[in-house]
């Protein structure tokens, strides 16, 4: 039976910086790059039982990630209100690892533990797992569609779905490959819109992941499907901003091999027009 990682815990932490271009009401245009900021905790492969607190390896990510480019077509109904969208992911963020038989690094500047037993390590034993890096060095394709509508005068309700798969690999040699297992995600909710300056919102989210593949991959452990339930708010402070926040709170989980799911998960953001 081979080697079993015990991890202690994983906190991300993503501040998401975008860019948008609306040049009329059926089209639009987004630019989305992102800073990772990853604590993550390991007791390592096999550890000694029972775990004590000297086991514990820690690594810290803090970097920017990949670089993600959305294109969104709305103009197939007057109402503007069914859309697709079509986008590209791409290998901006530092990625790699040590190679499968541990006598060299792979990919671009992979982060290492600054903690810790696995610290002390020579290079590349010291070097953090590929699939927890800032990047994945994949060129991903994004598909996408959504659909709101009016179901009163003061409620909406909304679906959207999106898929993102790999198309190229980096990492692609052998002893030294990796790719990330396509991702699919469908939500849908309501949203109260009675008062356009206050806009709470319940939505479900479905989150299904494949496995990761190749010699780099934790191929037993990372996949598995996850439904959250997602309550939150849009609020407008000012003319041209709007602040939003929202909590997932996981109702059902299916993950394959060990794997940490998240208690909660939340976001909050800001945006301005221009």
């Amino acid at each position: 039976m081979p080697d079993q990682e015990v991890e202690d815990f994983t906190k991300n932490q993503y501040f998401t910086l975008g860019i948008g271009y609306t040049p009329d009401p059926s089209w639009n245009f987004r630019l989305l790059l992102p800073y990772v900021n990853r604590n993550h905790q390991t007791y390592g492969q096999d550890p000694t039982l029972p775990l004590t607190p000297d086991q514990i390896s820690g690594a810290q990510v803090n970097s920017l990630g990949d670089l993600r480019f959305l294109t969104n077509y709305q103009g197939f109904l007057p109402t503007h209100n069914l859309g697709v969208q079509l986008g590209i992911k791409l290998p901006t963020g530092n990625y790699g690892g040590p190679n499968v038989d541990g006598t060299g690094t792979v990919g671009r500047n992979p982060a290492a533990f600054s903690s810790g037993p696995i610290s002390q390590n020579p290079s590349p034993g010291n070097l953090l797992d590929t699939n927890l890096q800032a990047g994945t060095g994949s060129t991903d394709l994004i598909l996408g569609a959504y659909y709101y509508q009016p179901v009163s005068q003061d409620f909406d309700l909304f679906l959207n779905g999106q898929y993102q798969f790999a198309i190229k690999q980096a990492l692609n040699q052998p002893g030294a490959d990796y790719r990330p297992g396509d991702l699919a995600t469908v939500s849908f909710g309501v949203s109260y819109v009675a008062d356009p300056g206050i806009v709470p919102q319940v939505q479900i989210n479905l989150t299904h992941r494949n496995h990761d593949t190749g010699a780099l991959a934790d191929t037993n452990d990372s996949a598995g499907t996850v439904v959250y339930f997602s309550p939150g708010a849009a609020v407008t402070v000012a003319r041209n901003m709007q602040m939003y926040g929202f909590v997932q709170v996981p109702l059902y989980s299916n993950l394959q091999g060990y794997q940490l799911l998240p208690r909660w998960n939340a976001s909050i953001g800001a945006s301005f027009k221009f």
